[in-house]
C-alpha cells in the first residue's frame, strides 16, 4: 500500500457537508426531471390499476473515456474485452485526431479503418464505425495542438494557417455530421514559444475558422488541469481571461473543456492534490467557468491507483466516487470522460511498460491484465444503479414520476393486454407521454 487514506482523503473529509449537500441536491435539482403519463385504453378511456414497469434505456449526460486502444492490443482477446467492456459502460468517446499522427506524411491522411497503424491513435473511420454501432457519441480530439504538429509542416506561420486550414475543411467534409463534438484548440497555457503562439490572435483565428467551416459542431476549447490548482485567480485566471478575451472578439466557442489530470509521482500526490480535491475549489471553479453561460465538460480524468494493492485501489474508487458526484451536480456540467480504461497503455507508455513508476500508468480503471478495478465497478454502480431511473407500480389514470434524463421503456400491463413504448424524458420539454393500451 502507497496511499495514506487519511492524508490523501483530508480535503474531502474535511468539506464532506459542503460536499454531499451540494452534491445531492444538485443531482436532485439538474440531472432529473418530471414525466407524466396518461394511461388509456384504445377507445381513448382512462385506464386504472394497470401495471407499469419503467425501465431508464440511456442517459442524456455524456460519460466515456479516450477510445485509443481500439484494436490496439497485444491479443485479440484484449482487443475484443477492451470494446465490450467500452460498449457496455460508456456513452461517449474522444477519437484522436492528433494532427502528427493522422498525417504523418503529407496529402495522406490515416482516415480509412485500413490505415497503416500507429500506437494509441486508431483511425478515426474505425473509432466512428465502432462508435455508432454501439449507440456512443463520438468526439474529436483535436484539431489543433502544438506539440503535434507534423513534422513537414513549415514553420512560417501563413503557411501553417493554410494547411490548418486544408485539414480542418476535410474533416469537416468527411466527419461533420457523424462527429458532433470538435475540440478545436487544445492546452494553449502548456506550450510555446513557437510560430503558432507568435500571433496574438491564433485562438480566435481558429475558432472563426472552425465556426466558418463546422457551422453544426459543437467548439470545444480545451486546457490542461493546472486551471484547478494554485493558478486559479477566479475571474483573472489565465484560461478564463483567453476565453473571455475570444467571446469578446466574437468568437463562437460552445463548451469549455477541464482537464483532471493527477500527474503526480506517489511521494508527491498529497501535497499536489490539496486544493484539486478540496470540494469548495471544485466547486469554485466549476462555478466561475459556468460564468460563460457555456456548457462545461471534464475532458480529461486520471486518478492513479499507484499500486494493485486493494487499500490503494479501493482510495481510487473512492476519489473517483466523490468527483463524479460534484461533477455530476453541477447544471453546467454536459460530460465527463475518463482518459485511460486499461493500465499500462497511457501517453509515452509502452504495452505493459510500468516500471517507470507509479505514475499515470496504474490510473485506468482496469488493471493491465483486464482485471476490473473497483474504479470501473463505482464507474458502474453510479450510472447503472444510483444515478439510473427504474419503477414498478401499479398506476392510476394518470401518473408522474421523476427520472434522470434519458430514453426510457415504458411496459403497460392491463387485463393481459401489454403495451411498450419509448420515450424520452428530457431537460426544458414538456415530457408528457400517453401510453394506450389495446
Amino acid at each position: 500500500m502507497i496511499y495514506d487514506r487519511e492524508k490523501i482523503l483530508k480535503p474531502f473529509i474535511d468539506n464532506s457537508f459542503y460536499m454531499k449537500s451540494r452534491t445531492r441536491d444538485g443531482i436532485e435539482a439538474y440531472r432529473k426531471g418530471d414525466a407524466y403519463l396518461a394511461i388509456r385504453n384504445a377507445a381513448g378511456e382512462k385506464v386504472t390499476g394497470a401495471k407499469i414497469n419503467i425501465r431508464q434505456k440511456t442517459h442524456d449526460f455524456l460519460f466515456g473515456a479516450n477510445i485509443f486502444m481500439l484494436d490496439e492490443l497485444e491479443t485479440e482477446e484484449k482487443n475484443d474485452l477492451y470494446k465490450k467492456t467500452f460498449a457496455s459502460l460508456f456513452n461517449e468517446a474522444t477519437v484522436p485526431f492528433y494532427w502528427k499522427d493522422l498525417e504523418p506524411e503529407e496529402g495522406k491522411p490515416r482516415y480509412a479503418a485500413d490505415s497503416p497503424k500507429i500506437y494509441r491513435r486508431p483511425a478515426p473511420d474505425l473509432c466512428v464505425d465502432f462508435c455508432q454501432k454501439h449507440g456512443i457519441t463520438p468526439k474529436l480530439h483535436c484539431l489543433t495542438y502544438d506539440p503535434f504538429t507534423p513534422s513537414w509542416v513549415p514553420k512560417d506561420l501563413q503557411i501553417m494557417k493554410k494547411l490548418l486550414e486544408k485539414r480542418y475543411r476535410e474533416i469537416a467534409e468527411r466527419y461533420g455530421k457523424s462527429i458532433p463534438g470538435m475540440e478545436v484548440i487544445n492546452e494553449t497555457l502548456c506550450n510555446g514559444p513557437t510560430p503558432m503562439f507568435t500571433d496574438p490572435e491564433f485562438v480566435e483565428w481558429n475558432f472563426k475558422l472552425a465556426e466558418r467551416i463546422m457551422p453544426e459542431n459543437e467548439l470545444i476549447i480545451n486546457e490542461a488541469s493546472h486551471i484547478w490548482d494554485s493558478l486559479f485567480r477566479y475571474n483573472r485566471s489565465a484560461y478564463y481571461m483567453i476565453i473571455e478575451r475570444a467571446l469578446a472578439k466574437g468568437c463562437r466557442i460552445d463548451a469549455i473543456g477541464l482537464q483532471f489530470h493527477m500527474f503526480f509521482r506517489s511521494e508527491d500526490a498529497v501535497d499536489r492534490t490539496r486544493m484539486m480535491y478540496d470540494p469548495q475549489r471544485i466547486y469554485d471553479v466549476m462555478d466561475q467557468y459556468a460564468g460563460f453561460g457555456k456548457p462545461l465538460q471534464i475532458t480529461e480524468i486520471t486518478i492513479p491507483a499507484y499500486t494493485e494493492d486493494a487499500e490503494d485501489e479501493e482510495i481510487q474508487a473512492e476519489i473517483i466516487r466523490d468527483l463524479y458526484g460534484m461533477w455530476f451536480s453541477h447544471p453546467a456540467m454536459e460530460a465527463i470522460i475518463y482518459w485511460n480504461l486499461v493500465d499500462g497503455y497511457a501517453h509515452n507508455a509502452q504495452p505493459g511498460d510500468m516500471a517507470s513508476g507509479e505514475n499515470y500508468f496504474r490510473g485506468g480503471l482496469m488493471r493491465f491484465d483486464f482485471t476490473e478495478k473497483k474504479a470501473l465497478k463505482v464507474m458502474r454502480e453510479l450510472f447503472g444503479e444510483i444515478w439510473r431511473t427504474n419503477i414498478c407500480t401499479e398506476a392510476p389514470d394518470e401518473m408522474k414520476f421523476r427520472g434522470f434524463y434519458g430514453e426510457y421503456e415504458i411496459e403497460a400491463e392491463y387485463e393481459g393486454k401489454k403495451t411498450c413504448k419509448t420515450v424520452h424524458l428530457g431537460k426544458n420539454r414538456d415530457n408528457r407521454f400517453e401510453i394506450v393500451l389495446g
